[in-house]
């Protein structure tokens, strides 16, 4: 489990604890590129301070079997290396690296991603598509405000999202795996351009984008914005040839498809405003914009001025700021719990029951710990029910399925995982996360969540104070006030086994004191 990052809890500390105060950075580890941002807030304005993009193709060195080459690999670790030295002084709580879809599919992402951490010194969360599209809306909303229904297209190098939404609210977000890098590999092979290729990848396009066609129909929109990379190349290369004042349009798309045409090879097209790095990616690109502007009736494409990486910046300011205001905050994380205990019919009083002891627990045996570990503890303690709505039998494992597979808005893919492994934990043999709990704060929260969840067994009223969890090095050691043990004898029991199991499988031990 990766260990979070330590907040501080006011506006003061924040300025006393940090090099660069008021500065926050949005690290985008793409398919094609990689971006730093990095930008400071105030009141609501935000001001870019610096922006650094190279073309890495990380999405081009997926080999056949789905992982990534050490070439591919070593590009963009000497890429992240450039990004530390730019982030020197800033503390872990101002910056957020994310990576998509090409980390989303490597089979050994984990090995680079421990390697990339080491790199860059930040965390690297892997998010969903889903989670993307919703970090790309936050934003163009943000930065390129408007009351109309829209439409917003992001096209990557190996996946595309399409995003409904209607002032900062996004209504549907959907992400597509097809983007420019794997378009161009698969169906432009040796940079050559033909009728035929343009067709075969067009037809790809749409078979992928075909589920969109209904929920993403123009009756559902009012303007139509692109985002990112490939919009604002092709919105330049159209500008640039005065074609069009940047907007992009199926006439303007066939004009540019037509100059591919002619020239043949990607070696001999000669367009103003065609940057190398987009060279040879532009075909994939603009066959999937024409596929989205024909069958999606897209007439107009306006290029947004918000991007995920902004995104990012505004949804980590959010984070810190229910960190530091935690009654008045907001952290959409809280909001997922809370629907997806709606969602499974989880017995909310329950889960609240067991918030409060293990909350009280791991107090007691972790009063230094992260704010994002007692976040996750909590998390937890909400959701590690979930797997009811399946069955009873086994449910901690359905739990763990669900929230490691679930959609989860402002989640990454890695946080998911590490509670999937906590919610895993809660019960039965601890061999099935030995790995994990090699980390003693990953150690801790399983303990008291599994004393929690013993202690709330009966599913009634409970005294959060009555027993009292203390630590010595490795050793946890549970006071049980007088009476209680001859007043509880199946929670007791319960206790007594669960000595059991830790003395078995677990790095920590566990006593009871009468």
């Amino acid at each position: 489990m990766i260990s979070a990052a330590i907040v501080p809890s006011t506006a003061a500390e924040q300025i006393l604890s940090t090099r660069w105060p008021g500065q926050l950075a949005a690290v985008d580890i793409g398919s094609n590129s990689f971006r730093l941002e990095i930008a400071q807030l105030h009141q609501g304005r935000y001001r870019r301070l610096d922006y650094l993009k190279e073309t890495v193709r990380l999405g081009g060195g997926l080999d056949g079997n789905g992982r990534l080459t050490e070439e591919a690999a070593a590009r963009g670790l000497a890429c992240l290396a450039r990004f530390a030295q730019r982030l020197t002084g800033f503390e872990p709580w101002q910056v957020r690296a994310v990576a998509t879809q090409t980390l989303r599919e490597a089979r050994n992402r984990d090995a680079f991603l421990a390697r990339a951490r080491t790199v860059l010194g930040q965390p690297i969360e892997v998010i969903s598509g889903r989670e993307e599209a919703r970090l790309i809306y936050a934003g163009v909303a943000r930065l390129q405000p408007s009351p109309l229904p829209r439409l917003v297209v992001d096209i990557g190098g190996r996946s595309t999202e399409l995003i409904l939404g209607r002032g900062r609210k996004p209504l549907r977000a959907e992400s597509f795996q097809v983007g420019s890098v794997s378009l161009s590999m698969k169906y432009f092979e040796g940079g050559r351009f033909t009728e035929a290729a343009f067709r075969a990848a067009q037809i790809a396009a749409g078979a992928e984008l075909e589920e969109a066609l209904e929920p993403f129909a123009p009756s559902h929109w009012a303007e139509a914005l692109g985002s990112s990379g490939t919009v604002g190349a092709v919105s330049q290369l159209l500008a640039a040839s005065r074609v069009t004042d940047g907007r992009i349009t199926p006439p303007g798309l066939r004009w540019l498809m037509e100059q591919c045409l002619r020239a043949g090879h990607v070696d001999r097209l000669a367009l103003p405003g065609l940057k190398e790095e987009r060279r040879a990616v532009i075909a994939g690109g603009l066959s999937i914009l024409y596929t989205l502007a024909v069958h999606f009736g897209i007439e107009v494409l306006q290029p947004a001025r918000g991007a995920l990486r902004q995104g990012v910046i505004f949804d980590l300011e959010e984070r810190l700021q229910a960190a530091a205001h935690e009654a008045d905050g907001h952290d959409i994380r809280d909001a997922s719990v809370r629907e997806l205990q709606r969602r499974f019919i989880v017995d909310t009083g329950q889960a609240e029951r067991v918030r409060s002891i293990a909350e009280c627990f791991h107090d007691s045996v972790q009063p230094r710990a992260s704010h994002d570990a007692r976040r996750e503890l909590q998390w937890a303690c909400a959701l590690h029910e979930v797997g009811m709505m399946v069955s009873h039998h086994d449910h901690h494992r359905h739990s763990a399925y669900v929230l490691a597979h679930v959609d989860a808005a402002g989640f990454s893919q890695s946080q998911q995982r590490r509670l999937a492994e906590l919610v895993l934990a809660q019960r039965g043999g601890l061999r099935k996360v030995e790995a994990a709990l090699s980390q003693a704060d990953f150690a801790w929260q399983v303990m008291c969540l599994r004393l929690a969840t013993i202690k709330c067994h009966a599913r009634g009223g409970v005294d959060a104070g009555a027993l009292k969890l203390r630590q010595s090095g490795g050793v946890a050691t549970l006071s049980l006030p007088a009476g209680w043990a001859d007043a509880n004898p199946r929670t007791l029991h319960l206790l007594n086994e669960e000595v059991a199991a830790w003395e078995r499988g677990g790095p920590l031990s566990l006593e009871l004191k009468r």
